[in-house]
């Protein structure tokens, strides 16, 4: 594999002849810890499958081919899609300007965090809206950070959803070159959120206002309700359960070996396939800080996943220590039998529904969660009377838990329906709806 000229296009999307064929994603550009993952988690948030994959690296440069296909009721935006890979990609293609020397001239910031907004909005309850608001969100590219819901007795809502604009993330890196600021700060960005909102709040909308966020509201992402013993309990401590779950169970394996290559571990998976499967395995092997030189993924047709990855640690070496080698088994076994935690417990009066995703240690969460819990609500015909996002650290791990109150009404749920509605929200989480 030869590197390149700068002349070739970093991203390239070639859309397959018939119906039914999956379109072919292709990255080329320099590598960089962790672009696998972040590439992964990026087709993931724009509602794609991933079929088969291929990955390499050659130096300093990386090659990566993904076949995708869009997911069953989702219109994908893919010129969006292919601006948004550029804008990961170390080498912006628009300016072709090395990214070392953005950094080594001080007009780069790899960590500069998003300005925070607050949407605002009071309207009337019906069925579905929040669901309604969160897609209109997300086609938009405004990410959630947090939300609070509130529903007073008389059917009215107050929303009020901390979020940032995703549209310009990638050229947060360039903004002193460029000279860009965000764009829910134009007049334009603001009327076309508003816009449309009302388009699916319609005339039930009082109020809807969208403003820079204060470092005291800002705080309010820090913050959230403790959870209880038995929260804890039944969502966290079945590490063991779940660890003999995965080796009696014979669905999943996970396996490595040093005797096929003399400078790589193979790590060799085989799997059931769910939503976001690449990027679970990319997350762990990102967090692990384990470096993939060459990986091969394939989704066959009776749901059954096989994954190839060649890799070496943060040095360079193999991965010798066995220590080492059964506890990255062990993590990986555990993400992909549960990448996501759901249950519905009793508060107080209420049935409340958690769901929680692990945090990557860059300090990103998985895409697209709240707007799956919702959706799943909205078919079940479910209304939600509060909810809200918030993080927490559990045994040294930081976890994002979305919590969703069904309401006083809900409380005597019988045992089935309990079950329906926790069934339902996994299937759409896993994509297995």
């Amino acid at each position: 594999m030869g590197i390149p000229s700068p002349s070739d296009e970093v991203v390239q999307i070639v859309h397959g002849d018939g119906a039914g064929d999956p379109t072919v994603v292709t990255v080329s550009c320099p590598d960089k810890t962790g672009l696998g993952c972040d590439l992964c988690r990026l087709v993931l948030l724009f509602g794609l499958n991933v079929h088969k994959g291929d990955m390499s690296t050659a130096g300093r440069w990386c090659y990566i081919v993904l076949w995708v296909a869009a997911r069953r009721g989702r219109a994908v935006a893919w010129d969006v899609l292919k601006d948004r890979l550029v804008d990961l990609c170390p080498v912006p293609a628009p300016f072709g300007v090395d990214s070392a020397y953005l950094a080594a001239a001080g007009l780069q910031d790899p960590d500069a965090e998003p300005q925070v907004f607050l949407l605002k909005f009071c309207c009337y309850d019906r069925m579905g809206l929040l669901h309604d608001v969160t897609c209109v969100l997300s086609e938009m590219e405004l990410t959630i950070r947090r939300v609070k819901v509130s529903t007073t007795p008389d059917g009215r809502v107050m929303d009020l959803f901390f979020i940032t604009d995703a549209s310009l993330l990638g050229n947060l890196q360039l903004c002193s070159l460029c000279l860009l600021r965000e764009l829910l700060h134009t007049k334009s960005r603001r009327e076309e959120a508003y816009e449309k909102l009302q388009s699916v709040l319609g005339d039930s909308v009082t109020s809807c206002e969208i403003e820079s966020a204060t470092e005291d509201m800002s705080s309010c992402l820090q913050a959230s309700a403790l959870l209880s013993p038995v929260v804890l309990e039944q969502m966290f401590s079945e590490v063991d359960a779940i660890e003999e779950q995965s080796r009696s169970s014979g669905s999943l394996s996970v396996t490595m070996d040093n005797s096929l290559s003399p400078v790589h571990t193979l790590i060799q998976i085989q799997c059931g396939d769910h939503k976001g499967l690449l990027y679970d395995i990319m997350r762990t092997v990102k967090d692990c800080n384990i470096q993939i030189s060459y990986g091969r993924f394939y989704a066959g047709q009776k749901g059954r996943c096989e994954v190839d990855l060649f890799a070496v640690q943060s040095d360079g070496k193999k991965i010798l220590d066995q220590q080492k080698q059964r506890s990255m088994c062990s993590r990986l076994r555990m993400e992909l039998l549960r990448p996501l935690r759901v249950a519905l417990v009793n508060r107080g009066p209420d049935s409340e529904l958690l769901v929680a995703n692990p945090v990557e240690v860059s300090g990103k969460g998985r895409p697209l969660v709240f707007y799956d819990i919702t959706l799943a609500l909205k078919n079940l015909h479910r209304r939600v009377f509060l909810a809200e996002i918030g993080r927490h650290v559990v045994d040294d791990r930081e976890w994002e838990v979305y919590r969703v109150h069904l309401g006083e009404d809900e409380h005597e749920l019988s045992c089935s329906v309990r079950s329906k509605i926790v069934d339902s929200v996994t299937n759409m989480l896993m994509g297995w709806d």
